[in-house]
């Protein structure tokens, strides 16, 4: 009996465990997919266009593209590519569609809202075609992963997204999104289990929310150019398990780094393009898991921490365009991981040079405007990894080594705007994996024919411009000769004769630039069919072109931005520009006729300076359209006639209006208060006729206004409250204004009663832009031209903090008011030739920058006051031809002051007069001396002046008007002379 049971037992055993594998091995077959879910993943491929474009990835490919029932077990679409299916229920939990060249847009209908099992969803670098995200996303609640960047979707993002409570990575980047309803804030508060928020690129117009430091799951936050402003909360860099903190290109975004602790997960911290300022603390070499640190173009200030040695798991590195102090880098020799180095602008670069020799594993090395001052080491060669080498910007010295030929790496040379001397090594042209190659700014010699460096068949960028050395080439054009496919070439003064003929094959060039060279002739008819598609920019300026060998009705350049023929000799009418162009100059040659009217049309025009050439008839009345785009309006110096037109519309962008040097005539017209933006305003030089337009004033930036040389008349009325508060530059001269100088109107003018002198700026436009290709930086610098008696001076660039007043040669009278003083910034004041009268006051005096002032010709009397001579800066000093009395100031400028500065005032004496003041042997009065003393002194004045007779003043008014010597003096401090500025 006990046999039997141990036999029953042990076959009950025996079934159970038989039991229970045959159990465990139908549970671990997978179930297969559901038909309803089958049907919406193939809804869901119908939905879409299949294109190559649509995916910018190297291994992207069509994933649903294998999507069909043919062929499959069972028809299950577990099995299908991209698709995850839960391997118990067979339904579908995930679906990664990145990179799978979807096309097409995609709404809340779409069959993908009905798998609502979905844990993980990827849609990832396709193309939506600007749709919004569907609301219908919050039917899929039970999702953990969602990735919809780089994808083309667009809008606001909707509500539903922060209703997926299950997020822990959610990456929206790169699309042209927004976050305000709802906010970052909001985001932030729903989705507290997230780990991974990607948010680049979308607009949130935001703070950063506090918020933000409560998710403690937090592994990576990136929220490169959100458009966030206000301060970066510090606690976010303190949480516990943060990995990734991303925040560039949100230029309004303030903060500092914390002191970080030991055990902090930092791997990858970047900042760069933002306005986080401070010192990088000591405790950052704390972050020894650190591998990439981006503070590029912050305002971080102090030295850079020794700590950073510390740092050995970096492989990037970038303290660019900062303000650190200048100390040691010696310790970057121990950041033996370093593959990319930028140190531009740090001023800490006494030792960088040295501490590369074990860095060997660089790839990318940029020291670009920093003070180096040296020769380029020779081992720098041994750094055979690099890639990139860029050393623009500093004093590197002597001649370029030739072992920077064993960089067989290199794609991008980059050591322009240095001193290199001597010959282009040799080695150089062995480096063919070059693609950019820019020797720009140096001082290297010899002969060279261009066509040498087309051996460098990887060549994109070629930059050779401003050096020492001649370019040889030939306009022979043989196409069969394969050359590398440029997209940049800057030759600018390189000593060229003539056009390259291999320019012919070039159908990828973005920029052109052959200025300043020495080509003559006609511009050859090829130059149409050059990079028709491509071309961007066209800079022939400064050569001696005469005209086009065959003149096109329509040029074919459909992209053309830029089209630069100043400074040559051609003749006959205005080029027609493409309708792209943005900036059309054409100054200075001898081009005759008018404006077309097809210059109306042009949508985009930015800049148009046709100044100093010999263009004539009526300005087109349709100039006013362009005012909507237009920055620079520059018709200088031309034969143009008739009245100003309506030239400004509202909306106006105009920022130069240069009308000068013409025959223009009428009134300014009142629609000029549209031009709000108007920095520089040149009428002078015309025939207008008017008052002085009191409306001018509400020109709140206007910097320059040149109003000289026309019929204005009568009194300068009252000024507004906030009149000209930029004003810097005023120029009323020879014209018929009459009454008192405009005293009233000095207090208001606020930009010449203080400006910063430690900065030496321009007064420009930017007029850059960014079409296609690079962005083409690029300044248009405000010019004008003061003729002072008789003497032309051309400013080609204004200071920012040059002031001056320009009064002379009008009709001006009573006295030099007390509160002239207020323009304290003035350095420049003629109020010559007018009819004032009574003392020159002492509050001149406190005009402290003054560097010439002018009130020749005019009926000032009494004594030059002494305080005059505490101008420490004062170097034209002119009062000829008044009804002065008494001694001339002694000492410091005054000493260097001639006689023509004093004469036509027979009442003065002392030097630089031959004129004694008091009569040989006694002493100048005493400050105690009597009214009686007062009296005898006048009296001798008088009688002194009744010894002189007719003929020594008309000898010193003859000797002021022929005197050459006196206008150059005061030329020399007014500016840069140009004699004869018509060429």
């Amino acid at each position: 009996m006990g046999l039997f049971l141990k036999h029953l037992v042990l076959r009950c055993s025996l079934f159970l465990i038989l039991a229970h594998f045959l159990t465990q091995c139908v549970s671990s077959v997978q179930q297969p997919c559901l038909d309803s879910e089958r049907s919406a993943l193939l809804q869901l491929k119908e939905s879409f266009i299949l294109n190559r474009s649509a995916s910018d990835y190297s291994f992207a490919y069509p994933k649903v593209g294998s999507w069909k029932l043919e062929g499959q077990v069972s028809g299950d679409c577990c099995s299908w590519d991209g698709v995850e299916c839960d391997d118990n229920t067979g339904h579908v939990i995930g679906l990664d569609l990145g990179s799978s060249f979807l096309y097409g847009s995609i709404h809340s209908s779409n069959s993908l809202f009905q798998l609502h099992h979905l844990r993980r969803l990827n849609l990832s670098d396709n193309h939506f075609n600007g749709s919004e995200i569907p609301c219908a996303i919050g039917n899929l609640s039970r999702l953990s992963q969602l990735d919809l960047s780089f994808s083309a979707f667009s809008g606001q993002i909707p509500y539903k997204v922060l209703e997926l409570s299950e997020l822990v990575i959610l990456d929206l980047s790169e699309n042209d999104l927004e976050l305000r309803n709802p906010s970052l804030k909001s985001l932030a508060k729903r989705l507290i289990n997230l780990e991974h928020l990607n948010l680049d690129g979308v607009n949130a117009s935001s703070t950063v929310p506090q918020s933000l430091a409560n998710l403690s799951s937090l592994t990576s936050l990136s929220l490169r150019n959100c458009e966030l402003h206000g301060e970066f909360p510090i606690e976010v860099f303190q949480l516990p398990n943060l990995q990734i903190i991303h925040a560039s290109f949100n230029t309004l975004l303030r903060g500092h780094l914390p002191e970080f602790h030991k055990n902090s997960s930092l791997v990858s911290l970047r900042l760069a393009g933002t306005s986080f300022s401070g010192e990088l603390p000591e405790s950052i070499g704390n972050l020894i898991s650190l591998s990439h640190l981006n503070v590029e173009d912050c305002n971080f200030s102090g030295q850079i921490p020794n700590s950073m040695a510390k740092l050995t798991e970096l492989t990037y590195l970038s303290l660019a365009a900062n303000d650190f102090s200048s100390g040691t880098l010696s310790w970057l020799g121990k950041l033996t991981k370093l593959t990319w180095l930028d140190v531009e602008s740090t001023n800490s670069y006494d030792d960088v040079l040295c501490s590369l020799q074990n860095l060997t594993r660089l790839t990318d090395f940029r020291l670009n405007a920093n003070q180096f001052s040296s020769r380029i080491p020779s081992w720098l060669g041994n750094l055979t990894q690099l890639t990139t080498l860029d050393l623009s910007e500093n004093k590197f010295w002597g001649p370029i080594p030739e072992s920077i030929g064993n960089l067989k790496s290199l794609s991008i040379l980059v050591l322009s705007d240095n001193k290199f001397w001597g010959p282009i090594p040799e080695s150089i042209f062995t480096l063919i994996n070059l693609k950019n190659l820019d020797l720009a700014g140096n001082l290297l010699t010899g002969t060279y024919k261009l066509e040498s460096f087309l051996n460098l068949k990887n060549l994109v960028w070629l930059q050779l411009s401003h050096n020492n050395f001649s370019l040889l080439t030939t306009t022979v054009i043989n196409v069969n000769i394969p050359s590398p496919r440029l997209q940049i070439l800057l030759l600018e003064s390189c000593n060229l004769l003539e056009f390259p003929g291999f320019l012919l094959g070039q159908d990828e060039l973005v920029y052109l630039d052959l200025s300043r060279n020495k080509i003559h002739g006609f511009i050859p008819k090829w130059i149409w069919e050059l990079s028709a598609q491509s071309l961007e920019m066209l800079n022939l300026k400064g050569n001696l072109l005469t005209g086009f060998q065959q003149p096109a009705v329509v040029p074919p350049w459909s992209n053309l931005r830029m089209l630069d023929l100043g400074s040559n000799k051609l003749r006959g009418s205005l080029p027609i520009p493409p309708s792209s162009i943005y900036q059309y100059l054409v100054s200075d040659n001898l081009l005759t006729g008018e404006i077309p009217s097809m210059f109306c049309n042009l949508p985009s025009l930015t800049v148009l300076d046709i100044s100093n050439n010999s263009l004539s008839g009526m300005l087109p009345p349709c100039l006013g359209n362009l005012s909507k785009s237009l920055s620079v309006l520059n018709i200088r110096n031309n034969n143009f006639s008739g009245s100003i037109p309506q030239a400004c519309v509202r909306g106006s962008q105009l920022r130069v209006m240069d009308l000068g040097q013409n025959q223009l005539n009428g009134q300014i017209q009142r629609s000029l208060v549209n031009c709000k933006m108007l920095e520089l305003l040149n009428l002078g030089n015309n025939q207008i006729e008017d008052t002085f337009p009191s409306w001018l004033g509400s020109l709140q930036e206007l910097k320059v206004l040149i109003l000289r040389n026309n019929e204005f008349y009568g009194e300068i009325g009252k000024p507004d409250s906030n009149e000209f508060p930029e004003l810097r530059i005023l120029d009323l001269s020879f014209n018929k204004f009459k009454g008192g100088l405009p005293s009233h109107h000095f207090q208001r003018w606020k930009g010449m009663q203080a400006v910063d002198l430690g900065k030496l700026n321009y007064l420009e436009a930017n007029v850059s832009f960014q079409a296609q290709g690079p962005r083409m930086h690029s300044n248009f610098s405000y010019s004008m031209t003061m003729t002072k008696a008789g003497v032309e001076t051309k400013y080609d660039k204004i200071q920012n903090f040059l002031v001056v007043i320009d009064l002379s040669s009008n009709r001006f009278e009573g006295g030099i008011p007390e509160d002239i003083q207020i323009v304290k910034a003035v350095q420049f004041l003629n109020l010559s030739n007018n009819r004032l009268s009574g003392p020159i006051p002492s509050s001149l005096a406190n005009l402290t920058e003054l560097q010439a002032l002018d009130l020749s010709e005019n009926q000032l009397s009494g004594e030059i006051p002494q305080e005059l001579a505490q101008l420490n800066f004062l170097e034209f000093f002119n009062v000829s031809h008044n009804q002065l009395i008494g001694p001339i100031p002694q000492g410091k400028q005054f000493g260097t002051f001639d006689n023509n500065s004093f004469e036509g005032n027979l009442g003065l004496c002392g030097k630089p007069l031959s004129k004694e003041c008091y009569p040989e042997g006694s002493s100048p009065p005493s400050a105690s001396m009597s009214k009686k003393d007062d009296s005898w002194f006048e009296f001798g004045w008088k009688a002194i002046l009744l010894g002189y007779g007719s003929g020594v003043v008309n000898g010193l008014v003859l000797g002021y008007l022929f005197n050459p010597w006196k206008h150059k003096l005061f030329v020399k401090y007014f500016g840069r002379m140009l004699l004869n500025p018509r060429k």
